[in-house]
């Protein structure tokens, strides 16, 4: 079985075409595949799947190294847009990407960048039920109380204003709040700092991830938090593995833009592949 290895920021992921696949991706599976030390080793899998709907280059399922599916990735996106341009599957500089929160619209800029509509967010969903209509809110976790703003970008985002990110342990705080019962699908987690108006340094902790180098919908739930206290419109977030730019609209859609390149491509050998068939 092919795949290839790709990361955006250090956010890794492994791609993967469902044609190629002998078994279906089971959590078991997947959390195998993903290890470090067992497996390939990555931050998730993108599994693309060509359609019959010419609305859609393609479809795209993300999963986590825990086996459980999100519904978005911003980098994880990024990924698989500059994979599908590569691969052939359109020459065109701007289409569309069916995901499980949605249509996305990318504008393919350079060689390695891209610009993703990743379509209106929201201060209310699902995922937050008991939350107000400006998705603000406060919990405890690890001994403290924590203000945080809610915000819903196909995934659900958890973002905390901080006054020194570099600080914060998130491996001790993190799984406190991804999992917080007012949360009942769990939360994506991210602490910013206020650099200036335009500008802000965030820290993730993805769902079903722990903390990560960076997140594109990370970055986004911290932007608008920001931008919804006081912030411009177009955010440079600051990760800890490079930059990223948002872009809101008054009507709360929003871009992001980011690079994302290829590792490296690779073959499961016959041997882990039948390990994995014996599998559940």
């Amino acid at each position: 079985m092919q795949f290839e290895k790709w990361q955006a920021l250090g956010n890794d992921y492994l791609i993967v075409e469902a044609a190629a696949l002998p078994w279906e991706l089971t959590p078991v599976r997947i959390k195998r595949i993903c290890e470090p030390h067992l497996g390939v080793g990555a931050d998730g899998i993108l599994l693309l799947e060509r359609t019959d709907d010419p609305r859609y280059v393609a479809t795209l399922r993300i999963f986590n190294p825990d086996g459980s599916e999100a519904e978005l990735s911003g980098n994880g996106s990024r990924e698989a847009v500059m994979y599908l341009r590569r691969r052939g599957y359109t020459d065109q500089d701007e289409f569309a990407i069916l995901t499980a929160a949605g249509p996305i619209r990318p504008l393919i800029t350079g060689p390695d960048t891209c610009r993703v509509d990743i379509g209106q967010v929201a201060t209310v969903s699902k995922d937050f039920p008991s939350g107000p209509p400006d998705g603000r809110g406060e919990l405890e976790a690890d001994g403290r109380r924590w203000r945080f703003q809610h915000v819903s970008v196909g995934n659900p985002q958890c973002a905390i204003a901080a006054e020194d990110v570099e600080q914060l342990d998130l491996q001790a705080i993190g799984p406190a709040i991804e999992r917080h019962a007012l949360f009942p699908n769990r939360t994506n987690v991210s602490w910013y700092t206020a650099l200036r108006p335009a500008a802000i340094r965030a820290r993730i902790f993805e769902r079903g991830v722990g903390e990560t180098m960076s997140s594109g919908t990370g970055a986004i739930g911290a932007a608008v938090a920001h931008h919804l206290a006081g912030g411009e419109r177009r955010i440079t977030v600051v990760l800890d593995g490079g930059e990223l730019e948002v872009e809101i609209s008054v009507d709360m859609n929003v871009t992001l833009t980011g690079w994302a390149v290829p590792v490296y491509t690779g073959t499961l050998t016959d041997d882990f592949v039948k390990e994995l068939h014996e599998t559940q």
